[in-house]
């Protein structure tokens, strides 16, 4: 089933075909060995996808991508340049060579892949539904009744999903993340549905026995976006994901911003 997210990402992917070509002072990418002899490498990070990207009290870019990205860097033997990019200009940036990889929950899919390359996952988000312990809830599709409400986010994404695809349950509407998972809390309604992972912060708030629904929406998998053909930075990339997973980093760096263990794991493989 195609959700509203991937529709809404099919509806942009010819807005990005065209910026990436018409990109002002588009560039071709640089090589692996480019990188290595410039002493840099070029990340775009969006700063306005807290905790992957956010301003920090020196209103410098800082989160997880910063951190992972730094890692990369320090693999590398470069220093990292972290570049401000936003969910429109983000693809055309690296497609034309203006930055080197590009974070950002940067979610693979068929009609992104017309435009940029993609290495393997870093991280994933689920795209679910958060209740607590005392709810049976195994399957999101069990919240299609009306004795289920459902506490949301006024004007976000996931209740317009709601209304198309559980049309029976009832929704109470809240302003904000901090007042849904108050009220959740409190008992005031049932579960949330959205990408869970992003509401850790708020979750440990409250001394409540939190529980993930075993079945999601959707399991997004995020990776690096770099520019077409850029097979040996790709290749390198892919090496340093895997031993980052490995070695437990990319873990410990999603507790450190996410202040909760990755819902769902990436499941690497020794075989990419």
């Amino acid at each position: 089933m195609m959700t509203f997210f991937k529709r809404a990402m099919v509806a942009g992917v010819g807005a990005l075909l065209s910026a990436s070509m018409l990109l002002p002072g588009a560039a071709e990418a640089r090589s692996l060995d480019e990188i290595l002899s410039s002493g840099t490498l070029k990340v775009g990070v969006n700063p306005t996808l807290p905790p992957l990207g956010i301003y920090d009290e020196t209103n410098q870019i800082a989160g997880f991508d910063v951190d992972f990205s730094q890692k990369l860097a320090d693999m590398l033997g470069v220093e990292l340049e972290v570049v401000q990019v936003g969910s429109p200009d983000r693809i055309p940036f690296v497609a034309s060579g203006k930055i080197d990889i590009v974070m950002g929950a940067m979610t693979r899919n068929p009609e992104r892949a017309k435009v940029i390359d993609f290495t393997l996952p870093v991280h994933t988000e689920v795209f679910g539904v958060l209740t607590t312990e005392d709810k049976g809830y195994s399957d999101w599709k069990e919240l299609n009744t009306s004795d289920v409400t459902m506490v949301q986010v006024r004007g976000s994404t996931p209740v317009k999903f709601i209304e198309e695809n559980l049309p029976e349950a009832e929704v109470l509407l809240l302003d904000n993340y901090p007042d849904v998972i108050r009220a959740l809390a409190q008992g005031r309604g049932d579960a949330m549905l959205d990408v869970v992972d992003f509401v850790g912060e708020h979750m440990n708030k409250h001394d409540v026995a939190w529980k993930v629904v075993e079945t999601p929406v959707d399991i997004y998998y995020c990776a690096l976006g770099v520019a077409k053909n850029s097979t040996g930075l790709k290749d390198w990339l892919n090496v340093a994901i895997f031993e980052l997973h490995r070695d437990g980093v990319v873990d410990d760096l999603w507790v450190k911003w996410f202040e909760r263990p990755m819902i769902r794991d990436v499941d690497m493989s020794p075989w990419f």
